[in-house]
């Protein structure tokens, strides 16, 4: 079946809008593997200052 220039394939389906904002650095850090990694290096930093703040 021949088409005309103003009708759309009955395969493709109607445009989808791109996403209303990007997905920027605050997507990625509210993710919880990403936050649990970056606690446990957080915790890790701060107990080695204190060591070498309070060694004997």
């Amino acid at each position: 079946m021949l088409q005309t220039p103003g009708e759309q394939s009955p395969i493709e389906g109607p445009p989808v809008p791109p996403s209303e904002e990007p997905r920027g650095c605050l997507f990625a850090l509210s993710q919880p593997p990403l936050m649990l990694f970056l606690a446990v290096i957080g915790t890790l930093l701060f107990g080695t200052a204190l060591h070498d703040l309070y060694r004997w």
